[in-house]
C-alpha cells in the first residue's frame, strides 16, 4: 500500500505539502510565514529553535494550533554576520561547534566532526525546547540537509529515526532523489538504504522532495522562477511530495542577514500568485499537511 493510500487517498492522487522552512530564523521570516498560514497558502512550517526569533515563532504557533509546525533540526549556521549555536545548556556538545561556540557554516565540517550521541542530545533538546514553548510538533526535518550525509557520506539518519520513534514523528526524507542542486550521484544509494531503514523502523517519509535552487540564479527573474515552479507542479507524480520554500519579507533586517533576500521575497509571493494557484487546481493537486502523516505513523506504532 502506498503512503497516499495509507492516508486515505486513491493510488493516483497527487498530494502536496508546501513547507516554509526557517520559521524563527528572523522576524521578517516569522511575519511572512504567519501571513501565508492565515491566507491558507502553505501546509506547514518548521521551527529553527536555536535562532534568535524562535521564541516569537513558537509562542505564535502555540496560540494558533490549527497551523502545523514541525522542528527544523539545525546543526549549521551558514551566514557570516548572524550566527547561532546549540540549545543544549547541560551536556557535552563540543563536537558540534566552532571555536566560537557556533554551529559550523557548512555541512562538510559538521559531518566530519560531529559525535553521534551529541547529535542525539541536541536533537532532543531542540524538540523539547519547541515543546516547552507550547508547540506540538507535527514532524521533523533538517536545516541544510546536514544530517543526510550528502557531502561526506557520513549520515546521522539512524539516530534521527530513533528520535522520530521516541516522539512519534515523521521525517522529511524522499524515497526518490530530491530535485535540488548540489546533490551528488552517490546520494541515490544513500537514499535507497536509509529509505529502507525508515520503513523497517516504522518512520513515515515522503515519496518526493522538491526544491528549486535557493539562491538567485544568473538572469533569473520572479517570472522565470514562477515558470520553473509551474513546470514542477505540472510534472508532479502521484504520491506524497513536499515543496520547500523560504518565504520572508525583504526588509532591512533580512537584507542585513544575507544576500538571498530577493529570492525569499519571491518565495513569499510564489504560492499566493493566481497563476500558480490555478495550475494546482487544474492539475488536481491536493494540498495535505504533515499532521496527516503523523497520524498514520502513530496509528501503526
Amino acid at each position: 500500500m502506498t503512503l497516499g493510500q495509507r492516508l486515505g487517498y486513491e493510488a493516483d492522487a497527487k498530494l502536496l505539502i508546501v513547507n516554509a522552512d526557517d520559521f524563527g530564523m528572523c522576524h521578517a521570516e516569522n511575519l511572512a510565514i504567519q501571513q501565508l498560514f492565515q491566507e491558507g497558502v502553505i501546509s506547514s512550517t518548521t521551527l529553527m529553535t536555536p535562532c534568535g526569533w524562535a521564541r516569537e515563532a513558537a509562542l505564535w504557533s502555540a496560540a494558533h494550533p490549527e497551523y502545523h509546525v514541525g522542528v527544523h533540526l539545525t546543526f549549521t549556521s551558514e551566514w557570516s554576520g548572524y550566527k547561532w549555536g546549540p540549545v543544549t545548556r547541560s551536556g557535552d556538545v563540543s563536537s558540534l561547534v566552532t571555536k566560537e561556540g557556533y554551529f559550523p557554516a557548512d555541512c562538510a565540517t559538521f559531518e566530519s566532526q560531529a559525535d553521534r550521541e551529541q547529535v542525539r542530545l541536541e536533537m532532543i533538546r531542540q524538540i523539547e525546547m519547541a515543546r516547552s514553548m507550547g508547540v506540538d510538533p507535527t514532524h521533523l526535518d533538517n536545516h541544510m540537509g546536514s544530517l543526510y550525509g550528502l557531502v561526506t557520506g557520513n549520515h546521522f539518519l539512524d539516530v534521527v529515526f530513533e528520535v522520530c520513534l521516541q516522539y512519534g514523528l515523521p521525517f522529511r526524507l524522499p524515497r526518490s532523489l530530491p530535485e535540488m542542486d548540489k546533490i551528488p550521484s552517490e546520494a541515490a544509494e544513500i537514499a535507497k538504504r536509509v529509505g529502507e531503514l525508515a520503513d523497517s523502523m516504522g518512520v513515515v517519509i515522503l515519496d518526493y522532495l522538491i526544491g528549486l535552487p535557493f539562491g538567485k540564479q544568473p538572469g533569473e527573474t520572479y517570472e522565470s522562477y514562477k515558470g520553473d515552479m509551474i513546470n514542477v507542479l505540472k510534472s508532479l507524480k502521484p504520491g506524497v511530495s513536499e515543496i520547500i520554500i523560504h518565504p520572508a519579507f525583504a526588509d532591512d533586517e533580512l537584507r542585513s542577514i544575507h544576500h538571498e533576500w530577493e529570492k525569499r521575497q519571491w518565495d513569499f509571493e510564489l504560492f499566493r500568485d493566481s497563476e500558480v494557484r490555478e495550475v494546482i487546481q487544474q492539475e488536481g493537486i491536493r494540498l495535505i499537511r504533515w499532521k496527516e502523516l503523523r497520524e498514520v505513523q502513530r496509528q501503526a506504532q
